[in-house]
C-alpha cells in the first residue's frame, strides 16, 4: 500500500484566471480544431465535441444533429448490423461519428461484417471499455490497428500519464480519459477506483501529447465551464453525456412526473442497461451506474449554443483567438472549498 500526497484536482477545485485581450467579440474565436491523427495519419477538422457513445445520447439523431455544427457523435454499440451499415452509408463523409465497440470476440466480428458491408464510409472507431489497464484491453487494441492501419481509433478509459502513453504506442490515435466522474456513474462509490477529472486531463495530455497523441476527456463535465476548464488542462477532445441528455434526439423514454415531462438517462454499467441488453446482472459483478429522470428539454439545438457560447465566452476572457491557444494561455486559480465540506456538514 502506498499514499501519493501530490495534490490533485477536479473542475469544481479551479477557476480560470482573465487576462488582457484584444478580442472585441465572442465572434472573433474560431473554437474548431484541426488534427493529423498519429497512426492513421487522417486529417480532422471540425469542434472536438463529441456525444457520449450511451445508448441514450449516441443515436443517429443525435449524430445528424451536432454534425450540422461540426461536432462528432460516438454511437452507442447496440445498433444491429443492417442498421449501422444504413446508417454509415448515408452519412459517409459529412460527419465525424465513431464506430463504437467493446473487446469481446462478438464485438470485433460485429464489426468486421458491418465494416465488410458498409467499406470506407467507417473512419472512426471507438473502443471501450470501463477499465483500460487490462492486458485484454491492450491486445485487442493491438489486433484492431494492425488489421485496419488507415482507422481513426479512439481508446479507454484511463486516467494515468504512463497508461495514455502505452495506448498511443500500442495504436490508439485519440486516449480516452476518464474513470468515475460522469454524472451518472457509480464506480467511485462501488469500486472506490477513479482519479479527479482534471488532473487525469493534465496528466494525461502532457504523456500523450510528447508521443504526437491526443486525449478526449471523457465525464464530469456539468456546465459549459467545465468544458472551458477542460480544453484549458489540453484536452484535444471532450465527450458529454449527461450535458446532451433529456433532447429530442436522445432515446430515453419520456414520462410524466409533477406535470412536467422527464426523460430517463442512465449509466451503460447500470442496473437498467444490463438487464436491457444481457438480461440481468451477472452474479459476479456489481451495477456501476444508476438511473435518473432529467426534464425534458427539447431539440439539441439551444444546448449546443449556450455550450459553444460559453467556451468562446472564456476564450475571450484570456485573449485565445483560436481553441487551440486556450491551454496556453490558461491559469488556473484553485478555490478554496466550503467549510462544510472541510469539516462534512
Amino acid at each position: 500500500m502506498r499514499i501519493e500526497e501530490d495534490l490533485k484536482l477536479d473542475f469544481k477545485d479551479v477557476l480560470i484566471r482573465p487576462k488582457r485581450s484584444t478580442l472585441t467579440s465572442r465572434s472573433e474565436v474560431d473554437i474548431s480544431r484541426e488534427f493529423v491523427f498519429r497512426h492513421s495519419g487522417k486529417p480532422y477538422r471540425g469542434i472536438p465535441i463529441i456525444g457520449a457513445n450511451m445508448d441514450t445520447v449516441g443515436t443517429f439523431e443525435m449524430a445528424r444533429a451536432l454534425a450540422r455544427h461540426d461536432l462528432a457523435v460516438a454511437l452507442h454499440k447496440h445498433y444491429g448490423e443492417a442498421e449501422l451499415v444504413r446508417f454509415f452509408k448515408e452519412i459517409s463523409g459529412a460527419a465525424t461519428v465513431f464506430y463504437s465497440m467493446g473487446i469481446a470476440k462478438t464485438d470485433y466480428e460485429k464489426f468486421r461484417r458491418v465494416k465488410e458491408e458498409a467499406g470506407d464510409t467507417i473512419t472512426h472507431v471507438c473502443v471501450d471499455v470501463a477499465n483500460g489497464y487490462t492486458k485484454m484491453f491492450i491486445d485487442f487494441l493491438r489486433k484492431l490497428r494492425d488489421n485496419h492501419p488507415q482507422i481513426v481509433i479512439m481508446a479507454g478509459n484511463v486516467v494515468t500519464g504512463e497508461m495514455a502513453e502505452e495506448l498511443i504506442l500500442d495504436g490508439a490515435d485519440i486516449v480516452k480519459v476518464g474513470i468515475g466522474p460522469g454524472s451518472v456513474c457509480t464506480t467511485r462509490k462501488m469500486a472506490g477506483v477513479g482519479y479527479p477529472q482534471l488532473s487525469a486531463i493534465i496528466e494525461c495530455a502532457d504523456a500523450a501529447h510528447g508521443l504526437g497523441g491526443l486525449i478526449c476527456a471523457d465525464g464530469g463535465c456539468t456546465s459549459p465551464g467545465d468544458l472551458a476548464k477542460a480544453f484549458g488542462g489540453g484536452a484535444d477532445f471532450i465527450m458529454l453525456g449527461g450535458m446532451l441528455a433529456g433532447h429530442a434526439e436522445c432515446s430515453g423514454e419520456i414520462v410524466e412526473q409533477d406535470g412536467r415531462r422527464k426523460m430517463r438517462f442512465y449509466g451503460m454499467s447500470s442496473r437498467t442497461a444490463m438487464e436491457k441488453y444481457s438480461g440481468s446482472v451477472a452474479e459476479y459483478r456489481a451495477t456501476e451506474g444508476k438511473e435518473v429522470l432529467i426534464d425534458y428539454r427539447g431539440p439539441v439545438e439551444n444546448t449546443l449554443r449556450d455550450i459553444l457560447g460559453g467556451v468562446r465566452s472564456a476564450c475571450t476572457y484570456v485573449g485565445a483567438r483560436k481553441l487551440k491557444e486556450l491551454s496556453k494561455r490558461t491559469t488556473f486559480v484553485r478555490v478554496a472549498r466550503q467549510l462544510n465540506e472541510v469539516f462534512g456538514a
